[in-house]
């Protein structure tokens, strides 16, 4: 068998292999840097990609994703968990954990119900927004660290603030380390993408801490770093502190669906694979059972790792697994020389990463195709930095579905004319003044029916029935959009046929699916109308129409 069958069958191979030690040698050290947007001790990001990488290859449907410490959820959980106790603390760790097992649960919840649709909800727009607000926030909090400086505040803005007005009590040193840090990745980035700048700068950086002995030259090191493997339990939470993680929690899952989903399809559709998302929740909840368990932080599917572990040549989940192995020999026997990694290089490590998720080229693109949409972008990444990331996931999620109720709220509405060169129907907005024929309005609602747009349909057909250039004597909806319609609609449809009736003019439905149907059936719309005014073809509905303009045929009216 080649290596392409093997990995298209499933089977793991040397290239799986290979890929995990690469993947494990850039992404140790970003896990590491994940412990500050968290801030949990450093031991904790290397526990994200131990237990939780293995239980979600054994649960989990996709091939190719990495579950691991994530930034997004990171920021999320932390800066809500940090007002309630002291970052780093036992009771913080506890709290941080329990989230984990909150998140778990609610993934839970969401397989049991098949509710990995949600991830639909969120746009991609205002998820491009989203994560460039976390983004954002995350460089500023890793400015103060990159320039040797001390912060009380945990307000991004406040922040932001304060670092600048320590500015000119900054060391040059961690200040030139820090920079030297981001330099050398953002060239890697560019220049060389598959070699691990990221695990060559911590072991630089490690190497130069220990010959110069540079915490003794005023720059910070992670210092003690605890070894071997981690402890196992239920973190003690009161009730109380349970109820407050609860809309964290929730907050992280939402996150977690939509980023999750999106990177498994990503991939899935590159190597023309099928994701159950479903049985990936159970994979997410499973590796969060793991994670609160052995005492680390909220895991999520992610999008930088993932891409990683496919351009190292993974294309099964045993790469995540040797990547696990890998990181269990690090917790086992090489703990002690990351205490001396200097914390700035570990600052610039995460700005790097922070920086990557400010999708510059994405959001320029959303601005020309739609200038709108870029707006609710901008504005759910302002509401992060400004007001928080737990704010901002709701936002992201508010504004999509705002997006959507609103495009259904004012939906397109066209009036069908004869071109007269092509000979066929075509569309064009409408407007006063419209006639498809002398007596006739051939119109289109594109959208379902719904309480909030009946209203729109009635004024917008009673328009252009009312500024027609001639009297009309019948108006064929083209029901071609329309698949639902609900009881206000309903009867508001009902209101709309009989103000017709008693103006003599015949209303009749055309191209009327069988969904459609059972609705008019059901709402009392086809007694209300006529049976013998329903069509399930438009040219049929047209014919009926034209029958009785040239009179022909007797307009139908119901009993």
């Amino acid at each position: 068998m080649s290596e392409q069958q093997k990995s298209i069958s499933g089977r793991p191979n040397w290239s799986d292999i290979v890929a995990g030690l690469s993947l494990a040698s850039v992404n140790i050290p970003q896990v590491l840097g994940y412990t500050r947007i968290a801030a949990m001790p450093a031991v904790t990001g290397l526990y994200t990609v131990l237990l939780p990488l293995v239980a979600f290859a054994a649960f989990g449907s996709s091939r190719h994703l990495v579950v691991a410490a994530d930034s997004a959820t990171a920021a999320i959980f932390s800066s809500a968990i940090g007002k309630m106790a002291l970052p780093e603390s036992a009771h913080y760790i506890a709290l941080v954990s329990m989230t984990a097992l909150l998140c778990a649960a609610l993934l839970l919840v969401a397989r049991v119900f098949r509710l990995g649709f949600l991830a639909d909800f969120l746009s991609r727009t205002v998820l491009t927004g989203f994560l460039a607000g976390v983004g954002v926030q995350v460089c500023i909090a890793m400015l103060h660290d990159m320039l040797g400086v001390s912060v009380s505040a945990h307000d991004p803005l406040l922040q932001a603030y304060e670092t600048l007005r320590q500015i000119p009590h900054a060391s040059l040193m961690v200040a030139g380390l820090s920079a030297v840090t981001v330099g050398i990745l953002m060239a890697g980035q560019r220049l060389a993408p598959h070699l691990p700048a990221g695990l060559c700068v911590v072991i630089g950086s490690i190497a130069l801490s220990m010959g110069l002995n540079l915490s003794h030259h005023g720059v910070p090191t992670l210092g003690h770093v605890a070894g071997g493997l981690p402890h196992f339990g239920l973190p003690d939470v009161s009730w109380n502190e349970l109820l407050d993680l609860l809309p964290v929690a929730g907050s992280c899952v939402f996150v977690i669906i939509a980023q999750s989903a999106a990177t498994s399809r990503a991939f899935g559709e590159l190597f023309h694979e099928t994701v159950d998302e479903d049985r990936d929740l159970l994979g997410l909840s499973a590796a969060n059972i793991a994670a609160g368990l052995s005492g680390t932080f909220t895991v999520n599917g992610s999008p930088t790792q993932t891409a990683m572990a496919v351009r190292s040549g993974a294309r099964t989940q045993a790469a995540q697994v040797t990547f696990a192995c890998v990181t269990l020999l690090v917790l086992l026997f090489l703990t002690r020389p990351l205490e001396a990694l200097p914390r700035c290089v570990l600052a610039g490590i995460v700005f790097t990463v922070a920086v990557g998720m400010i999708d510059l080229k994405s959001l320029r693109a959303i601005r020309q195709e739609s200038p709108g949409e870029f707006w609710l972008a901008m504005t759910t990444a302002a509401v992060v930095v400004g007001i928080g990331v737990e704010e901002g996931i709701f936002l992201a999620i508010a504004l999509s579905l705002f997006r959507h109720v609103r495009h259904s709220y004012e939906p397109h509405t066209l009036v069908l004319q004869q071109s007269p060169t092509a000979g066929v129907l075509e569309a064009l907005p409408a407007k006063d003044g419209l006639e498809s024929a002398p007596g006739l309005i051939v119109f289109r609602f594109c959208a379902d029916l719904f309480y909030a747009n009946s209203t729109r349909f009635r004024q917008d057909l009673l328009a252009l029935v009312d500024h027609a250039p001639h009297p009309v004597r019948c108006v064929v909806l083209d029901a071609s959009p329309v698949t639902d319609i609900d009881y206000s609609a309903a009867a508001d449809l009902r209101d709309l046929i009989a103000q017709l009736h008693q103006r003599g003019i015949t209303l009749i439905f055309g191209r009327v699916s069988v969904f459609l149907r059972a609705d008019m059936d059901r709402h009392h719309i086809t007694l209300a109308l006529g049976a013998a005014n329903i069509y399930a073809e438009l040219h049929t509905a047209l014919k009926a129409a034209h029958n009785i303009l040239d009179g022909s045929a007797v307009p139908v009216r119901p009993s």
